[in-house]
């Protein structure tokens, strides 16, 4: 695993980002194009702020990743900015937040204001749907760290706080791990709420889905269409690693049916690092440690390099909570591109890989923030 080191000094507003156009990546390359109507193309490996907005996370590295930081709101600001301006500096453009991510959304909105980013050069998503409780602890006694109301007053409220947060830079709004229990899908006044922001605001539409009934959600949204058939609609992020990929035919029903695919946690939380985790996944990871080994890459690069390689070119999140391994993340995108991880070595490592829906999210729902 690349370490992550310590940040000295601050954070300077006077960095200038280079335009897309200048960046030297390979990841500029391979590319998403207009991503979400925002007219910015994006490689497949966006940021999402999940690690970089609050003390706490559901990832087995996220307490070693700042070690000798520490995570009060100015060194968490700090970590953010340096990964944001790598990954700008990298080639990624779509930049992916939350209501309940802390303060991923100021942290993302201060730093877009102070590079001097404007709105269209970039394409930023957020989710409404949870609040962050946790007050910026990590041990919260207990208690969760945030708090889902899938409501139409919820929607409102978020939405708002959001914009005035975002304003123009938004792209894609997203429901916040919508599931079948939540009833979200079949409630009439957000559905109402969604189209009047869709149709007001401009904003994409979109969710993200969590639970062993990912599937089965996302053919319900899929399905979700006004008078007129539109289909409300226009993105899915989904959790797909190799480890949990059994929502691959809906995603590539979703893909054909228009929507972009974005995908979450496609390092399963941290467990895909050999060091890891001690629970059943470790047991099946031998494949891809071993191509790993074969290919000379890092073991982050090559599973999210058989993400990238799905038929339903999905947005790929890094959830890196440093430079480091931002940087190792990226060469997925060159793997991919050079031959290395094609569609059929991606299916080999999944099928050695691939834990039942039950087990694995079990296991996850056992990891401490």
């Amino acid at each position: 695993i690349r370490r992550c080191f310590g940040l000295s000094g601050q954070h300077s507003a006077q960095i200038r980002m280079t335009s897309p156009s200048s960046s030297s990546s390979d990841a500029s390359s391979t590319t998403i194009k207009d991503m979400m109507g925002s007219k910015v193309d994006c490689p497949q490996i966006g940021i999402g702020m999940a690690a970089l907005g609050r003390p706490g996370y559901i990832s087995l590295t996220h307490k070693r990743d700042f070690e000798g930081v520490g995570k009060s709101v100015e060194a968490m600001q700090e970590r953010a900015y340096a990964v944001l301006d790598s990954a700008y500096a990298a080639g990624v453009r779509y930049f992916d937040a939350a209501r309940s991510y802390g303060r991923a959304e100021e942290f993302l909105a201060a730093w877009l204001k102070d590079r001097g980013i404007a709105p269209g050069d970039v394409c930023v998503g957020s989710k409404w749907g949870y609040t962050y409780t946790a007050n910026w602890q990590t041990d919260t006694g207990g208690q969760p760290h945030e708090v889902k109301e899938h409501s139409r007053e919820n929607l409102e409220k978020q939405s708002k706080e959001t914009e005035g947060l975002l304003g123009e830079y938004v792209n894609l709004y997203q429901i916040h791990s919508a599931t079948q229990a939540s009833g979200v899908l079949t409630n009439e006044s957000v559905i109402e709420g969604l189209w009047n922001i869709k149709k007001g605001k401009g904003w994409k539409i979109g969710l993200s889905l969590s639970g062993v009934e990912q599937a089965e959600t996302l053919r319900m949204a899929i399905a979700v269409k006004n008078n007129e058939g539109e289909r409300l609609f226009d993105s899915v992020q989904a959790t797909y690693n190799v480890l949990e990929s059994s929502c691959s035919e809906a995603l590539k029903e979703a893909k054909s049916a228009g929507m972009q695919v974005i995908v979450k946690e496609g390092m399963a939380n941290g467990r895909l690092f050999e060091d890891g985790n001690g629970g059943p996944s470790r047991e099946k990871l031998s494949v891809l440690h071993a191509e790993a080994r074969r290919l000379g890459c890092s073991v982050d690069s090559l599973g999210l390099a058989c993400i990238i390689a799905q038929g339903f070119e999905p947005m790929v999140l890094s959830g890196a909570a440093c430079k480091e391994h931002l940087e190792s993340n990226m060469n997925a995108i060159r793997l991919v591109k050079e031959g290395k991880v094609t569609g059929e070595v991606a299916k080999r490592i999944i099928g050695g890989c691939r834990m039942a829906p039950e087990e694995y999210w079990a296991e996850r729902s056992a990891l401490e923030w």
